[in-house]
């Protein structure tokens, strides 16, 4: 990338009145960090929040995972945030605007600005994990890098639509989330079900990584049904259901609440 690209982002970057110190000082701690040889690996979504979960997990499982194994790769998040910031985590947050209800979920509007902060990173390879403007601009900065990017379809937008907003949502939320993912340059998928409603959608090229688990912390020999047991005061022919997670709408926690209730007495 040459300087004259440099400032090219420089200034579009800046297009936000009275953020200027803000954005400086994180362009200048981003411009440090891209003066790091190794192949970069960028990763970016709006699926990240302070209370978030599933996927701001896996991408800092991720991101430590890398360090521990491939030192000769860098790693770096862009995610939003409540103000412009680069922290020496690797974390890029850019300021975006809180979603109404959306439990610290914040939406970024300029595909174009973000494209220019994905850019400015000097990827490699990119992966966005959303549909959103994340998604879009990690199209856009890979066609101005020149660089492969990946996206990680995580759930189903079609879906969720007909579950929050009726079943009219559907289709034009499907066609145009198809319309996205086939532009990547493969999609990665942590189900057969997800990659399956991808299929039916039009998107090929399409990866099943299936989702793991934290062998280290859940395994049989670490379980103690009888301190737990105790501590809930239950009787020792409890059946036990966890869920671990939030207690979202599509989650659906009532199949489980449902599911309780048939199993019955004891």
């Amino acid at each position: 990338m040459s300087m004259t690209d440099l400032d090219v982002q420089e200034s579009e970057l800046r297009l936000i009145p009275g953020l200027d110190v803000e954005v400086a000082d994180t362009l200048r701690a981003l411009k440090a960090a891209a003066m790091d040889d190794r192949p970069r690996l960028v990763d970016t979504t709006m699926l990240y929040a302070p209370r978030s979960g599933g996927v701001k997990r896996y991408l800092l499982s991720k991101k430590a995972w890398i360090e521990a194994n491939r030192p000769g790769v860098s790693h770096s998040l862009i995610v939003p945030g409540a103000r412009h910031k680069a922290g020496a985590d690797g974390v890029v947050r850019l300021r975006a605007t809180k979603l109404p209800f959306g439990d610290g979920y914040r939406w970024p509007t300029s595909v174009k600005r973000w494209s220019a902060w994905v850019a400015a990173m000097k990827p490699s390879i990119i992966e966005a994990g959303d549909p959103y403007t994340p998604g879009q601009g990690a199209l856009e900065a890979g066609q101005r890098v020149g660089c492969p990017v990946v996206g990680f379809c995580h759930s189903d937008p079609a879906g969720l639509a007909a579950l929050h907003f009726g079943e009219w949502a559907k289709k034009p939320v499907e066609k145009r989330w198809a319309r996205l993912f086939s532009q990547f340059d493969r999609v990665v998928s942590p189900s057969r079900f997800i990659a399956r409603r991808l299929e039916e959608a039009g998107v090929d090229n399409i990866v099943i990584r299936p989702l793991g688990v934290e062998i280290d912390t859940f395994r049989p020999e670490r379980r103690d049904r009888q301190w737990l047991l105790d501590r809930l005061g239950l009787d020792q022919d409890a059946r036990l259901l966890c869920f671990a997670g939030r207690p979202a709408k599509e989650k659906n926690v009532d199949v489980l609440i449902e599911a309780v209730q048939k199993l019955g007495a004891p």
